[in-house]
């Protein structure tokens, strides 16, 4: 048997370290799940949500949603009108989370928050990633330039209003510069769609 205290203090400090934790991160630890459900009970811990936990009383910033998401779909990438809203480049608060991944992935089931899937595939999923820690959980985002070439390719989907919307406001607050804006154009295969937009701008 376990030391109790032993294997309740790892738990713990794994969470402190993780942010969030799910069941199956306790494999690696050899942390019994069993331990979960008494720390639960204890109230060290609460249940965040469907396999998940948290340390009771945490600090949830308004980006709260996408650390669960993080958690629980880790290969996703936060992207669209969710990345907008973290870029701070939108005046729209979406309320679902969109989340890039890749076209033969299975779509994650989440009961909250709930998820928008679009589906990436090779350089359009992997290249313009950036890791930012949300809550004390790493959440993988679009960079700004990538964000506003997806908004150009999925216009049909997100509108055209919001993809010219997020591009005047990351280039007039200079958050990106106009080569990573056409490298990400070329990209997302919408440089020819885009270059009359980024003419305007010059």
């Amino acid at each position: 048997m376990p030391d109790m205290n032993t294997t309740n203090d790892r738990l713990i400090a794994l969470v402190r370290s993780q942010g969030l934790l799910r069941p199956c991160d306790l494999t690696e630890h050899e942390i019994p799940r069993v331990s979960l459900t008494r720390a639960v009970r204890r109230g060290q811990l609460e249940r965040i949500g469907r396999g998940l936990y948290g340390l009771p009383g945490r600090q949830v910033s308004e980006h709260g949603s996408l650390a669960e998401v993080a958690r629980r779909v880790p290969k996703g990438v936060v992207c669209l009108l969710s990345a907008l809203r973290f870029h701070g480049l939108t005046t729209q608060a979406p309320f679902e989370v969109w989340l890039a991944i890749d076209n033969k992935a299975l779509a994650p089931k989440l009961d909250y928050p709930t998820l928008r899937i679009v589906r990436f595939s090779g350089v359009a999923l992997t290249e313009g990633v950036e890791a930012h820690v949300v809550d004390g959980v790493t959440v993988r985002v679009t960079s700004v330039a990538k964000t506003v070439a997806d908004c150009f390719k999925y216009r049909n989907k997100i509108g055209l209003d919001v993809a010219l919307e997020a591009l005047r406001e990351a280039w007039h607050a200079r958050r990106m510069t106009g080569d990573e804006l056409w490298h990400y154009a070329k990209v997302c295969r919408v440089a020819n769609v885009m270059r009359p937009y980024l003419d305007s701008l010059s």
